[in-house]
């Protein structure tokens, strides 16, 4: 029995003690979110919007990080969550939903759902506008798996267009190559224009796949999320966000992270997924402190 209360307590020590790196832990999330995969955060509102990963219900949540509650649930009645990776926002408050996850780089039915200002809506359901698009250089479905880059997590909403990147999927040789991509951000059909091919995040799958982006409207800097760091874009010429100054924060704690976004332009929230008994929470990550490499 002492044993058993050892073990106990060393457990609870530990779970009380745990290295999250660089980043602080804000809160531990609800179970309903459990695989959170993005967020995002719109002047209208003082909610972190959210959704969860491939097959869970279509619904995006605002959550109250003061309150620690889930204020709202919205089901998209239009819309399956087929692979819900990430979450953009303009300044009209309006939220897009990127379903276009695409692991084995197999799908011809990628798309972005537009939510027209939820933080106002009274229902907690509503219908979407769809936006159904393909990469311009995408030929095969799937191709061979050594040319598996055209998965999306991540994307960004500017100037009236998305901006997507790319996580890599290819099984040999991995080089880290980010693409990305312009969208305009109209209904109906069309193709994503590949912009850049040859941005290098790093050689290492564990650590650089990029899995979440969101830009901060004052200053213009976008983020960029993976496992371990944080990639700060800035000072680049119109949208080639590779031809400018490119940091990498390095955040010293590993987890499957998955939502980012600018809590101001001093900090940023940061998501990780619920994995046995750690992960599911909001983090905060101050940029502005942090030692950077340059790329």
């Amino acid at each position: 029995m002492k044993y058993i209360a050892l073990l106990i307590f060393s457990i609870i020590l530990s779970s009380c003690t745990q290295d999250f790196g660089k980043l602080t832990k804000a809160v531990s999330l609800p179970n309903y979110m459990h695989e959170v995969s993005g967020i995002e955060i719109i002047p209208q509102s003082n909610l972190i919007w959210m959704i969860n990963d491939s097959g869970n219900e279509p619904v995006l949540v605002g959550y109250n990080p003061k309150t620690k509650n889930l204020d709202k649930a919205i089901t998209i009645e239009n819309a399956e969550n087929k692979d819900w990776e990430d979450l953009a926002g303009d300044n009209e408050g309006n939220i897009y939903i990127g379903d276009f996850g695409n692991n084995k780089s197999d799908r011809k039915d990628l798309a972005i759902y537009k939510v027209k200002n939820p933080a106002n809506l009274s229902e907690n359901k509503t219908n979407a506008s769809i936006i159904k698009f393909t990469l311009e250089d995408q030929e095969k479905f799937p191709p061979k798996r050594y040319n598996r880059n055209f998965d999306i997590e991540s994307f960004i909403y500017k100037d009236g267009n998305f901006y997507l990147f790319s996580r890599n999927r290819s099984s040999n040789q991995f080089d880290g190559t980010v693409k990305l991509y312009k969208l305009s951000a109209t209904d109906g059909s069309t193709k994503a224009k590949l912009i850049r091919s040859d941005f290098k995040a790093c050689d290492d799958r564990r650590v650089c796949q990029i899995t979440a982006a969101d830009i901060d409207e004052n200053t213009g800097k976008i983020a960029l999320l993976s496992a371990q760091n944080v990639y700060i874009l800035s000072d680049y010429k119109g949208d080639d966000f590779f031809s400018g100054k490119i940091e990498i924060l390095q955040i010293g704690h590993n987890s499957q992270k998955e939502g980012i976004a600018f809590k101001n332009s001093d900090t940023l929230y940061i998501t990780d997924e619920l994995r046995g008994a750690s992960g599911g929470n909001i983090y905060e990550l101050p940029i502005e402190k942090l030692e950077s490499v340059n790329n």
